[in-house]
């Protein structure tokens, strides 16, 4: 159970991570100082003072430079290998169980798939988002998109290490019917184009 539990919770945070890069380092940091988070052998630096710092100074300056337009698409040039290196490392601090069977070179293997690959994802969606919402606003939409963003990235991080099980379960729930819903407004959309096809076929025919 313990360590189905520090899965959740390393690509809970590597997810996180795909949303804002030092949002959820930083709550880790919070979390591991407060007693509220465990880190395998080897990440004890993230109960230091300086690495609490530096956390808090790059969040607030990755916050306000994604509310610039056009800025924020510079920065996630920069951040999407960012948010995967990110993802890595906060995976890895919870994969402490495979120290006693793989070792380092495969805690590090699975953290770089599992959670870099989590971050790298939800990181391209949101990139693709601030696209659509430069397209649609001339970026005057992005930073909405960025405080939405930044609010998951909090949020997430929050319950992965208060209740990792709970997240998971709203997020697979929320993952099942939003397929669920891409399913049905695809088969409208193709039933409505028949429709059309159906009622130019008629016209010409009847001539």
């Amino acid at each position: 159970m313990q360590i189905a539990l520090s899965v959740l919770v390393g690509l809970g945070l590597a997810a996180a991570c795909g949303f804002r890069v030092f949002v959820p380092l930083l709550i880790a940091c919070i979390a591991v100082r407060a007693g509220a988070l465990t880190v395998s052998p080897g990440f004890a630096w993230m109960t230091s003072d300086e690495a609490l710092i530096a956390f808090a100074v790059a969040s607030g300056l990755e916050i306000l430079g994604y509310w610039i337009p056009w800025v924020d698409h510079m920065l996630d040039v920069a951040t999407t290998p960012a948010a995967v290196i990110a993802g890595t490392i906060v995976a890895a601090s919870q994969f402490g169980f495979v120290d006693s069977s793989g070792g380092q070179m495969m805690k590090w293997s699975l953290a770089l798939i599992a959670g870099g690959g989590a971050a790298g994802v939800v990181q391209a969606g949101t990139v693709a988002i601030r696209a659509g919402s430069t397209s649609l606003t001339g970026g005057l939409g992005n930073p909405l998109v960025s405080t939405v963003e930044t609010a998951f990235a909090g949020t997430i991080a929050i319950m992965t290490i208060l209740a990792p099980v709970l997240l998971w379960a709203v997020l697979c729930i929320g993952l099942i019917v939003g397929i669920r819903w891409w399913q049905r407004r695809k088969e409208r959309k193709t039933t409505e184009r028949l429709v059309v096809q159906a009622q130019q076929v008629v016209p010409n025919t009847a001539v």
